[in-house]
């Protein structure tokens, strides 16, 4: 099968599927690919903050997200031998936004299905990028379940798969990575009686544990270890560790006992921060985390996907309603984001310079 569209965009994550829905908007013809067979698996960085919550407002989306289900969380806390240390109140009412992933998704694409300029393909993978004689981009050949090989001949293509991203490596833009020298490991366990949402971090022997309050009354549980101290850790005895975070949050005590019985019940992420060493080239774009990876401090991640997605979707208008030249309109773009982009980094890393100093009586 052969398709033509003015823009295909590969992952339908949260920057790829807001761009593809105001892109057909626009009533610029846009295919989005995604590799996986249903949207809005399930994902770690689904914290919302004051940007991410006024572009969602800007484009009217918000509102059926939070009809779907989402949660306010109160406040910051430091906590201290079991105990509140300090506490952060928020000038909005909030200290962050928990947007489950499906329901973000569900309703980016349940907006944009309105559109006939819009199709969604999942199940599909891609394999390989077309070039013309000028090396320009001009297409995907990809693998579709059930209906084996297509071809989508684009004006622009945009990478928005992820932190592994196939459309970065099948264009050989180099990825310039930075250790932050930890690993996370990840566990979700329901929230206990009478819980407050809330953000909560604790000092572990010196490495970071944060809780985040999630929507449907469960609690995200955040723990900092060493760079590829893993498998090392999952040798040794599962009750000192798992004491740990009890004795920092002694209200956790019967969801931990009852839920986390084991180095099983955690997942992995390897950690680490990256900026592409460029993000356009050729008639191709990368956006969200397959342009700039980010560390989960400050969860920036979904938020800077969808500030990518909301400028991108300003300047393509310009190529199609005003015949602004493709290549340097994505120049443009990368220009105007990758500084920022750069900064926050920077930010990042002195956050996590400076994690241990909340601990510290004034």
């Amino acid at each position: 099968m052969n398709y033509q569209t003015d823009v295909c965009i590969i992952g339908a994550g949260p920057g790829g599927a807001l761009l593809a829905y105001l892109l057909a908007k626009q009533n610029i013809s846009t295919i989005l690919i995604e590799r996986s067979d249903k949207l809005g698996k399930e994902f770690r960085g689904e914290h919302l903050n004051e940007d991410g919550e006024m572009i969602l407002k800007k484009h009217h989306i918000f509102e059926e997200i939070e009809s779907l289900g989402l949660l306010r969380m109160s406040r910051v806390e430091y906590w201290k031998d079991g105990h509140v240390f300090k506490t952060i109140e928020s000038e909005l009412g909030h200290a962050g936004i928990h947007v489950p992933q499906q329901h973000l998704l569900q309703s980016i694409n349940r907006q944009a299905s309105i559109y006939p300029s819009y199709k969604l393909m999942l199940g599909t993978k891609v394999t390989e990028l077309m070039q013309n004689e000028k090396g320009q981009y001009t297409g995907i050949k990809a693998q579709q379940k059930g209906r084996g090989e297509i071809i989508v001949e684009s004006k622009i293509i945009i990478g928005a798969d992820g932190r592994y991203s196939t459309v970065r490596k099948l264009s050989h833009i180099k990825n310039n990575i930075h250790n932050p020298g930890y690993d996370l490991l990840w566990a979700k366990i329901p929230a206990p009686a009478n819980w407050e949402p809330s953000i909560k971090f604790a000092l572990v022997k010196q490495q970071q544990v944060a809780l985040f309050s999630q929507a449907k009354g469960f609690v995200q549980i955040g723990w900092n270890i060493e760079k590829g101290s893993y498998p090392a850790l999952r040798k040794q005895s599962f009750r000192p560790f798992i004491q740990r975070l009890i004795e920092a949050f002694p209200s956790l005590n019967l969801s931990l006992e009852r839920f986390i019985k084991s180095w099983s019940d955690f997942t992995l992420l390897s950690v680490q921060s990256s900026i592409s060493e460029v993000w356009s080239k050729h008639h191709l774009l990368l956006l969200g985390d397959a342009a700039h990876t980010m560390t989960p401090t400050g969860a920036f991640g979904l938020n800077e996907s969808l500030k990518d997605a909301d400028l991108l979707s300003d300047l393509l208008h310009q190529v199609f309603y005003q015949n602004k030249e493709i290549s340097e309109t994505l120049r443009q773009f990368e220009l105007k984001r990758k500084p920022k982009l750069i900064t926050l980094e920077r930010i990042q890393f002195q956050r996590e310079k400076e994690f241990s100093s909340h601990f510290i009586s004034s």
